[in-house]
Order: C-alpha cells, then structure tokens, then sequence
C-alpha cells in the first residue's frame, strides 16, 4: 500500500510517518486486505491539531475520517478510531462486496462546479438571473447498487452521494435526512407529481 503523510504548514516527522504507517496498516488489515493508498493529512488550527485520513481500496470504494485533538498524536488516533469503527460497521458488505465484483466500481467523468453563494454577485442575462461560477472541477461518478452508495456515502463520511444506478444506469442521489434517515432520490419514471 503506498501512503503520503503530509502537512500543511507543519512538520511531520518521521517518528509520526511511522506511527501513522503502522497503525493504519494493522487498521486496515483486520477489515479490507487490499487498500490500494492512503493519503493522511496534519494541520494545524489555532491550538488543535487536524488529522484527515482518506484510503482508497481496491473495489473502488473510499474510506474518509477526520478528526482533531490538542496534540498530533492524539488527533491521529481519533481519526484511526473512526475509520475502524465505519469499517468494523461495514466489515461484512466489505468482504461480500469484495466477493460479488469481479472488476473495480466504474467511474463517470462528470462537472463540478462551486457557485457564488452572494446573491449581490449574480448576473443578469436575458434568460434570467444567473450565479457566477467561481470554481470549475472535475468529479467522479460511481457505478452502484443503492446499498453500495449508502455504505460509500458513510465511510466517506459524506452528506450525500451522487452515483450512476448499476440496475438501470441512471443517476441517482443518497443523502443524509435531518431526521438521521438515508433519503434515496430516483428520478426515473417519477412522472408529473401534483
């Protein structure tokens, strides 16, 4: 597996590169036996060190944490901890989903763009009011089962997914309710709603 252990305005010695390396490795090695990288990240906010860790393992999946704590070692652990506990939580579909696919998950190119949230800035055109695009990214869309894209979306920890159906190829959405419940969003023959 390789690793970058980096940070931002801060030195990460090689006492820390070891550290990270070796409990990583044995984290990792008791749920997925084939990560392919994984890049940890140390910064510094004001009195608190950041540690944020994403693995990539060979399936295609993505495994993201993020923690914080008054010393670097500390806030590596925390980070450490919450990986294992959304693998440990996973641990089953991860080894099944190992087993069903015999090729990596399928990625989409796709758009992604960062618009001005000031709606002072936006521009008016004949065919309306349009916000300025201030960032121009590419993405990537994953080909999944709906179970498969809540399990992504949790272990990148994100709020929500955007992913291409691997029954009907059409895209979809999973996302985090208010209500701590998964909302799925298929737009595929929804019709006219009134």
């Amino acid at each position: 597996m390789r690793y970058t252990i980096s940070g931002k305005q801060i030195d990460v010695g090689e006492a820390l590169s070891t550290h990270v390396e070796t409990e990583l490795g044995e984290t990792l090695g008791k749920y997925s036996q084939r990560p392919t990288d994984a890049t940890v990240t140390f910064s510094k906010d004001a009195y608190e060190y950041l540690c944020d860790a994403v693995v990539h393992l060979s399936t295609g999946l993505t495994v993201q944490a993020r923690a914080h704590a008054n010393e670097i070692y500390a806030a590596f652990d925390g980070c450490k901890e919450k990986m294992d506990k959304q693998l440990r939580r996973y641990k089953r579909r991860l080894k099944d989903h190992q087993k069903d696919r015999s090729e990596p998950v399928e990625f989409g190119a796709a758009g992604m763009y960062v618009l001005t949230a000031d709606e002072d800035d936006w521009e008016t055109h004949d065919d309306g009011i349009q916000p300025i695009i201030i960032a121009e990214m590419e993405s990537r869309v994953p080909t999944l089962s709906v179970g498969d894209a809540v399990m992504q979306m949790e272990l990148a920890g994100t709020p929500l997914l955007v992913f291409r159906n691997e029954k009907h190829g059409g895209v979809n959405v999973v996302h985090r309710r208010d209500d701590g419940n998964v909302g799925w969003i298929d737009p595929r023959g929804t019709g006219n709603v009134q």
